[in-house]
């Protein structure tokens, strides 16, 4: 874990290659892209960082075949051991939050989109200001674009990345429930055995597509909004399910293991 560390410090900058933009949502396949990192980057992303370069950093900047290597068993084994296994709650709380940004594109926008980052972006046309962000300066897109990026592990602060080459990335925190630890899988498997019935099967049909309110959902499928919000209750506590709040609505969205369940449904219909 020496590696990784010294790539991405407790504090300060972290090696850009390390999150290339637009990497595949796969993690195996997200790993090859960062192996994959020309060695002019490479270079140029560990000469960045603070300190004098330890021999695996120096290897690492030469692209060294055993280096890149090690960077990938290293990658891996960190992510099994550390994020794997709380995935599911990672990515539901993820997709929540993308869910409510694509909400707010549709009422009213970029703007929209980019008012709803507060407090962590202040929106003042045409400035989007970063005040908890550590360093101070100003960048110009430039017409390069801006990828907004929400992360569960982000924290307090937001984060962009050094270098201004191309499309700019803020990552920003996300809320979540204190509680995401608690994964209880026996509970999760009890809560799955009662999804065996039409009317819960069309509801995670009825939000595939889009999030939904239990309003919504029970317009959808033609239920009372009782027995939508009852069905709500029981595929979140199977962990299919997320609901996330917006103003004074709740909203509901699948989970990485909801979306799967769809996905699998749909590939059985069709053959």
């Amino acid at each position: 874990m020496r590696l990784l560390f010294a790539l991405a410090p407790p504090w300060g900058y972290s090696a850009d290659f390390l999150t290339p933009p637009g990497a595949p949502g796969d993690f195996d396949a997200a790993v090859e892209t960062v192996l994959a990192t020309p060695p002019r980057l490479l270079r140029a992303d560990i000469e960045q960082l603070p300190g004098r370069p330890t021999p695996d950093l120096t290897d690492l900047r030469s692209g060294r075949p055993l280096a890149l290597r090690r960077l990938g068993t290293a990658l891996t084994s960190y992510h099994r051991r550390t994020v794997g296994p709380y995935w599911s709650s990672v990515d539901a709380a993820v997709r929540a939050e993308q869910a409510r940004l694509a909400r707010e594109f549709l009422r009213g926008g970029a703007e929209a989109v980019l008012t709803a980052l507060r407090p962590y972006a202040i929106w003042q046309p045409p400035v989007l200001s970063l005040p908890l962000h550590p360093a101070d300066r100003d960048v110009y897109l430039d017409g390069c674009g801006l990828i907004l990026v929400p992360s569960f592990y982000c924290w307090r602060a937001p984060t962009t990345l050094k270098d201004h080459n191309g499309p700019q990335v803020l990552v920003y925190p996300i809320g979540h429930d204190p509680g995401w630890l608690a994964h209880d899988p026996a509970g999760h498997s009890r809560s799955l055995a009662r999804l065996l019935g039409a009317t819960r099967a069309s509801v995670l049909t009825a939000v595939a597509d889009a999030s939904a309110t239990t309003t919504d959902i029970a317009r959808r499928i033609h239920i009372s909004p009782a027995s939508a919000s009852e069905h709500a209750r029981t595929l979140q506590d199977a962990g299919l399910l997320i609901a996330c709040r917006q103003g004074n609505r709740v909203y509901h969205v699948l989970t990485e293991l909801g979306a799967r369940l769809v996905r699998g449904s749909a590939t059985e219909r069709a053959n």
